[in-house]
């Protein structure tokens, strides 16, 4: 061994989970920390995402409570002009050194990368040198729900001789333009790529959209940090969910309120991870009209796609086929959030996992017992089917209900950005907040109620 460890936790992965958990732990106790991640820098999967990503939120819901990621500007221009900024790779990437640079500089803090955890040690990829986890150490699993990215990830289809398969990183590095795109995948990483695709001139009609599932998406103007805005999305959920006899209807009440989107409003989304969408982006999306729509690709071939249903559709001979399809967000079973030994971050409220984490860090650094810990954070999912994303509400809601009833985490909560809810202390205030506020108290019982019955129903 070459040394021992002088920590009091171990987060295991310095992603944006990992990082908002050590940030508030610091900030709100004397606590050390070490954050071991195999990448050799902080900031999880961004630092290998594709050229063109930005968050799909506004950046002041992401990263760690301390360190406002954008300063809370608004675009000055574009499409989304008075919306918050969404930052872009490079700015997430150097946000995350910067914290992290920080932590270091406070003397309580220590980044190991490019290692792995290993039982109770921690071994560096690049030295083999080993350190020594002391038992009294708590291990905090920051990558229980680290994302697949396709650049990490192979295609989940069989790629066949001659056929150009690239992830989604490698469109922009293509030196000549195929006669076709072929773009596989139905999340946020596909809408971005034919997104980008449309933006750098390519005509619609030489994109296939092989899209297994169609999505429900958030409509972004709505998910910003201003009460008065924001939160008329929850109470427009729990409305709907009171006033439906099923899911679908939930989810159509919610697009004719302007809070969900889906591309093609002849179909309807089975998939409801819930990503936001710009309505401008929606525009592009909606002038693709080659979608194919028969589930698992199970093979590209030269001048076809072949599925696991058995039909064959036709593409161009040098087709470029763009592989969106990696599992960005996992969806393992619910954990307690603190357990024996370990403490595994999950979402807390519905979605903004770095509010959750950033919750987890702040209860973990003022609260003892570990039954208390977790009914004040009971573990939510990300949303993948309708009842799903129904059951990430009741859940969301829930626990927002139990740690919005502390006093002191009310205070913390209502001070951070990161919290897409919170009502800032120097709000002035206006009569639209106060029937927003009218009519949340008025939805929330009964929203809840009807949540629980659609989850129940499935």
């Amino acid at each position: 061994m070459d040394r021992t460890l002088d920590v009091d936790h171990l987060v295991v992965g310095a992603g944006a989970m990992g990082m908002a958990f050590a940030d508030a732990l610091v900030q709100h106790s004397g606590a050390r920390v070490a954050l071991v991640d195999r990448r050799h820098g902080v900031g999880g999967h961004w630092l290998e995402a594709y050229p063109f990503v930005r968050l799909h939120q506004a950046s002041c819901f992401y990263g760690v409570a301390s360190t406002l990621l954008g300063g809370g500007r608004l675009q000055e221009s574009g499409p989304e002009a008075g919306l918050q900024i969404r930052a872009s790779q490079p700015e997430i990437v150097a946000y995350f050194a910067q914290v992290a640079q920080r932590l270091q500089d406070s003397g309580r803090v220590e980044v190991l990368t490019s290692s792995d955890v290993v039982g109770r040690t921690v071994v560096s990829r690049v030295s083999s040198a080993v350190r020594e986890v002391p038992a009294s150490t708590r291990i905090v699993d920051a990558r229980y729900l680290a994302p697949d990215i396709p650049a990490e990830t192979p295609p989940p289809f069989a790629v066949g001789e001659g056929v150009r398969v690239v992830p989604v990183n490698d469109l922009v590095r293509l030196e000549e333009a195929p006669r076709q795109y072929v773009v596989v995948g139905s999340g946020k990483t596909a809408t971005d790529a034919c997104v980008w695709l449309l933006g750098e001139g390519v005509d619609p009609d030489a994109i296939c959209w092989v899209r297994p599932r169609d999505p429900w998406m958030l409509n972004r103007a709505l998910i910003q940090p201003d009460p008065e805005v924001y939160l008329g999305v929850p109470v427009a959920i729990l409305e709907a969910a009171a006033a439906s006899a099923d899911l679908d209807e939930v989810f159509l009440r919610l697009e004719d309120a302007g809070v969900m989107l889906r591309i093609d409003r002849t179909v309807t989304p089975r998939m409801a991870k819930a990503p936001t969408l710009g309505e401008w982006e929606l525009g592009l999306l909606r002038t693709i009209e080659d979608v194919v729509r028969h589930g698992h690709l199970a093979a590209v071939e030269r001048g076809r796609l072949r599925f696991a249903d058995g039909t064959t559709v036709g593409i161009s001979d040098d087709a470029v086929v763009v592989h969106c399809a990696a599992d960005a967000l996992k969806n393992p079973p619910l954990v307690p959030v603190w357990g024996p030994g370990t403490i595994t971050l999950q979402p807390v409220r519905a979605g903004f996992p770095c509010f959750g984490a950033a919750l987890t860090g702040y209860v973990e650094a003022t609260r003892v017992d570990d039954d208390e810990k977790n009914r004040l954070c009971p573990p939510s999912r990300y949303g993948n089917s309708l009842a799903q994303w129904a059951e990430m509400n009741l859940r969301g809601t829930r626990a927002a209900q139990a740690f919005g009833a502390e006093p002191d985490i009310a205070s913390w909560a209502s001070g951070v950005a990161l919290n897409p809810a919170r009502i800032p202390p120097d709000h002035p205030g206006s009569p639209a907040l106060d029937h927003l506020r009218e009519r949340l108290a008025a939805a929330t019982a009964p929203g809840l109620a009807g949540l629980e019955r659609l989850v129940a129903a499935g």
